[in-house]
Formats: C-alpha cells, sequence, structure tokens
C-alpha cells in the first residue's frame, strides 16, 4: 500500500481482532484493567497517556506525511504549544512569517516571548529577508512557516527556506493546515516537524476541533510525546475517531475543494467591485509556480480585496447566501469570513495586521456553479 489514498484509509485502522469490525471501535475508557501490579494489557494504563483510538489516528497521521511519529492533540494551538515548549528555551529565537494564524502569532507573542523567547516577523516568500532573520541566531532557533498562508495566501519555498533553515541550525517547522498533507508533503521537502489544526480539512466536516504534530526526528518526538502526557492536551477517543473518518476521504475532497476554488478565483478575477483576488492556482500569482512545483493541486482557500474597502467587504460578506458567515475552514461546507475583525483580530497594530478590505473564502464541496451564482448576487448587493 503505498499510494496516499489507499493509505488514508487502511493506515493504523485495521479490522478489531476480538469481532472482525471493519471499523475500529471507540475506546470511550479512561483507565485499563491489569494483570497484576505493572502488568499492562497491551501497554495500556491510563488514557491520557495512551488510549487504542487515539493511537490509531497518530499511526495514520505519521504514516501520510511521512514522519517518524505523530501526536495528536485538543486542537491545532495546543499541538503547536507542545511543538514549541518540547524544543525552546529561555534566550531562543522564533522566525515567523508576516501572513500566518493570527492564533499561532498570539500564542508566540503572548505565551512564549514573556517565558523569554525573541519572536522576529520576516515574508517568508523573500529568501534573502529570510536569511537575514537568521543571522546570529541562537542554538535554539524555529523557523515556523505556513504556505499557503492565512489569510494572504502567500507561498513559501519549504525546499529552500529548509536549507537556509538547517544552514542556520535552526529547527525547520510547517504549518501545513491549508494544504493537508494529500496536497503537500513537507517532510519530503525538507522540514523537521508539521502542525496541523485538524479541525480543518483533515477533519474536514466541521464537527470536530483538533491538533497534530508530526516529527521527522526521534529525539524530538520523545519529547512531545512527553509533553502530551504530562501537560495532557489530549485529543479525546470520539474526537481522535471524527478525524480518522475524515481522512479517510481526505483525497477525494481535496481535489474538489481544489476544482472549486479555481473555479470561484477565475470568476472573481475583474468581477466588479474586485480589486484583487489571492489563490495560487491563479496564473499572475506571485507564488504560482513555486505552489505548482511542491503541491499535488492549490487548495481550497483563498481571498479577495474589494475596492469599496471595509465597508464593503463587511457588506460582502454577510450578503451570502450558500456561504456560511463562520469562523474556521476546510469542511464540506463553504463559509466566508473577515479576518480582520474575526480570525485575525487579535494581531491587529501588529506587523501581521490583515488590511479591512480583504474577505476570505472557504470553498467547499457544493456545485461549483451554486457558489460563483452566490458571490455574484453578494457583490451585486
Amino acid at each position: 500500500m503505498t499510494e496516499f489514498s489507499t493509505r488514508a484509509v487502511h493506515a493504523g485502522q485495521e479490522p478489531d481482532a476480538g469481532t472482525g469490525a471493519v471499523i475500529p471501535p471507540i475506546h470511550v475508557t479512561s483507565t485499563y484493567a491489569q494483570d497484576g501490579i505493572g502488568n499492562m494489557r497491551a501497554g495500556y494504563e491510563y488514557s491520557r497517556g495512551g488510549n487504542p483510538t487515539r493511537d490509531g489516528l497518530q499511526t495514520l497521521l505519521a504514516d501520510l506525511d511521512g514522519g517518524v511519529a505523530a501526536y495528536s492533540f485538543a486542537s491545532g494551538l495546543a499541538a503547536e504549544d507542545a511543538l514549541l515548549r518540547a524544543y525552546l528555551e529561555p534566550g531562543a529565537r522564533v522566525v515567523m512569517g508576516n501572513d500566518v494564524y493570527g492564533g499561532t502569532h498570539r500564542l508566540v507573542n503572548r505565551v512564549h516571548v514573556p517565558w523569554g523567547v525573541e519572536l522576529v516577523v520576516v515574508d517568508m516568500s523573500d529568501t534573502d529577508a529570510v536569511r537575514a532573520s537568521l543571522e546570529g541566531a541562537p542554538a535554539k532557533t524555529v523557523l515556523w512557516v505556513e504556505t499557503p498562508t492565512n489569510p494572504l495566501m502567500k507561498i513559501a519555498d519549504i525546499t529552500a527556506l529548509a536549507e537556509l533553515g538547517h544552514s542556520a541550525g535552526a529547527l525547520v517547522v510547517v504549518d501545513n493546515t491549508f494544504a493537508s498533507p494529500y496536497l503537500q508533503q513537507p517532510i519530503a521537502l525538507g522540514a523537521d516537524a508539521v502542525v496541523y489544526s485538524t479541525t480543518k480539512y483533515l477533519g474536514g466536516h466541521s464537527d470536530v476541533v483538533g491538533g497534530a504534530v508530526v516529527l521527522a526526528d526521534e529525539e524530538l518526538a520523545e519529547r512531545v510525546a512527553f509533553l502530551q502526557f504530562g501537560a495532557g492536551a489530549i485529543s479525546s477517543p470520539f474526537d481522535a475517531f471524527l478525524t480518522t473518518r475524515g481522512i479517510k476521504t481526505l483525497a477525494v475532497r481535496m481535489e474538489r475543494h481544489s476544482a472549486n476554488a479555481q473555479a470561484v478565483a477565475e470568476s472573481l478575477v475583474g468581477a466588479p467591485g474586485v480589486e484583487r483576488v489571492f489563490y495560487p492556482g491563479l496564473s499572475d500569482h506571485p507564488g504560482h509556480e513555486v505552489a505548482a512545483r511542491q503541491m499535488r493541486g492549490f487548495g481550497g482557500m483563498l481571498s479577495l480585496s474589494l475596492f469599496g474597502g471595509a465597508a464593503a467587504a463587511k457588506r460582502f460578506a454577510e450578503s451570502t447566501e450558500v456561504f456560511t458567515l463562520a469562523e474556521s475552514l476546510g469542511g464540506v461546507e463553504s463559509l466566508i469570513g473577515y479576518p480582520s475583525e474575526m480570525t485575525h483580530a487579535s494581531v491587529r497594530g501588529t506587523e501581521l495586521e490583515v488590511p479591512d478590505d480583504i474577505v476570505r473564502l472557504s470553498v467547499g464541496i457544493e456545485d461549483a456553479g451554486d457558489l460563483i451564482a452566490d458571490l455574484q448576487q453578494a457583490l451585486t448587493r
């Protein structure tokens, strides 16, 4: 079983040994009977430390991303925090893109910086700027790459940045949430670790919150595993089950998300009121060639700016009928959001502040014609 779609269905998902159930049971237990003190069955003792349903998901995630191990957490930010705490120390540096998820910046800026970590913000699509940001880097440095970025859809060259980071002795982390492991394989491109909000495309149905870290290094994996156990921000068995169920259809969903987003993006180019469309699948996108090289498809996320500024952007976001005005992304249903006051409100006043004329679209798997018609009527309003 070497192809992605096959592994997505089968990795870590063997039929139940006792009953033959094709879908492994959800182990909703907090603790496990022991056959004598310290004599644990299959190594399970207490569900914070290990649970078969969570382990199945973790096996699946590691397999799909080509990592040595993966760990599932209660949220994407919990996953990011565990990875950062496993590696950083006071005096360390985090070099982060100037267009990333607002919660990631908030986590580092408000939690880790007060602990003694330096935060440097740079445009990750500018390799010269990244190289300069790594000069004189301390022994513990993280190069935090998000591509495509949230919400301006910038593209970073993972291979080039991995080479730059490693030459400076940095740990290279890629937030692969927008692409998913189906569209992009950061570890194969040189990254040391991959993080996800599994709430998004991996879960795929807007019914579960979760996060994950996939590691290429055994030693760092062991440190993340300890923090998962020691700090306890684990995903529940039911959340792990829902995420696993979502991953089984990841490949077919991402194909449809990408096709729909391409059609939507092309329909918005030159539309009345639309100043610019941000989508790497458009040939004039500055990162199009890099995205085409390192991604299987261009994904389901896009943003647009409107000539009418904030007032027009807000009115547009509130005028759709098929697209739902809501936080989050990556579900089968299409969502629309106003980042300046929604997903990225926490970065207002920083280098990551999102222009107030930007609207973000998470393009779902509905009929593309219906989605385009909905956006056109909203623009007319």
